[in-house]
């Protein structure tokens, strides 16, 4: 049982909650509202995810897009429970921050990680004299260690005004079939991940500013679309941009990217993302400093900026002396 005592970690509360049709997509087990306004969220994280543990980091931790998503359940959550969004509500993330604070704290152990997110609330939306958004801080724990603090802004609205905005917005866009994107996945190895179908990246250029990738959108992809969408889902938005930045440090650093995790990122959506377009992603050098580098990220559809990100990878903890022969060079040259 958590400090809290309506909150425990013994089921995930109902998928229609957090919006997702997987059970097994939902990480949330209890919430409650505390007295001075804010909310508490119970969380376990899974060990064995197909998607979220498929990484090359050593050792292994839970990540940073799995806390992002725990975050991002936990809004959903508080909007129809604390706030009254009404249960058919079209949610739209704005932008977004993360910043992982203890990189220790979110080590795999023996059991999975039974965490607690603690949210108060910064600024709110209206459409007229109805709530319509919201901006909040949160910060996620893992055994009372704070591991991960965000800021998260976001609205929704009924569903039969996001298709009716959907029908206006696509209407005024030229959709007609575009050439289809050939070519093959980047090795895995290349982006940090074990299994070739976490791969969301194919072919990327150097160009004389940093490198662009182009991004493959897989809607059967059980990770980044639990559910059938009208447009490119964030979590896809995500993953490509992080991919895209792990092959730039490789790319244009010599960073190996097996030994590269996300520690900060700060992301905003100004555009939806159509499946007919191509989608690039456009990373340029930021600066390096350590054990860390970080690029400015752009996700664009001929030319329109759908996404853009600053992100922030930094070396894994595992000691040079640990690394497989001839790894110690690569990770230590920048």
């Amino acid at each position: 049982m958590t400090p809290h005592s309506s909150l425990d970690h013994s089921t995930t509360i109902s998928r229609e909650l957090v919006h997702r049709a997987s059970i097994a997509e939902v990480f949330l087990t209890g919430h409650c509202e505390e007295s001075d306004g804010s909310f508490t969220v119970a969380g376990q994280l899974p060990r064995t995810h197909s998607y979220y543990n498929d990484h090359t980091t050593s050792p292994a931790q839970y990540d940073p897009l799995l806390v992002l998503e725990v975050f991002r359940q936990t809004c959903i959550l508080f909007s129809h429970k604390a706030l009254g969004a009404p249960m058919d509500s079209a949610f739209i993330f704005d932008k977004g921050s993360v910043q992982i604070t203890d990189c220790d704290a979110l080590r795999m152990g023996a059991e999975p990680a039974e965490v607690i997110v603690h949210l108060t609330v910064t600024d709110r939306h209206f459409r007229g004299k109805n709530l319509a958004g919201c901006a909040i801080e949160a910060s996620m724990t893992i055994d009372g260690r704070v591991c991960a603090r965000t800021s998260l802004a976001w609205r929704w609205m009924r569903q039969k005004m996001w298709s009716t905005l959907r029908r206006r917005t696509r209407s005024s866009l030229d959709l007609t079939p575009r050439a289809h994107l050939t070519g093959t996945r980047l090795p895995a190895y290349a982006v940090g991940r074990h299994s070739p179908q976490n791969v969301v990246l194919v072919d990327a250029d150097i160009t004389d500013r940093g490198l662009i990738s182009k991004v493959t959108v897989d809607r059967s992809h059980p990770g980044l679309f639990d559910h059938p969408l009208d447009h490119i889902s964030g979590a896809l938005q995500f993953e490509a941009l992080r991919q895209t930045a792990l092959y730039a440090a490789s790319e244009l650093l010599g960073l190996d990217p097996r030994f590269l995790a996300l520690t900060d990122f700060d992301t905003e959506f100004t555009n939806v993302g159509e499946f007919e377009l191509p989608t690039d992603c456009h990373a340029v050098t930021a600066g390096v400093e350590g054990d860390t580098a970080c690029f400015e990220l752009s996700m664009r559809q001929e030319g329109t900026e759908i996404a853009s990100s600053r992100m922030r990878l930094s070396r894994s903890r595992q000691t040079p002396a640990s690394l497989p022969d001839g790894m110690s060079e690569l990770v230590a040259a920048h």
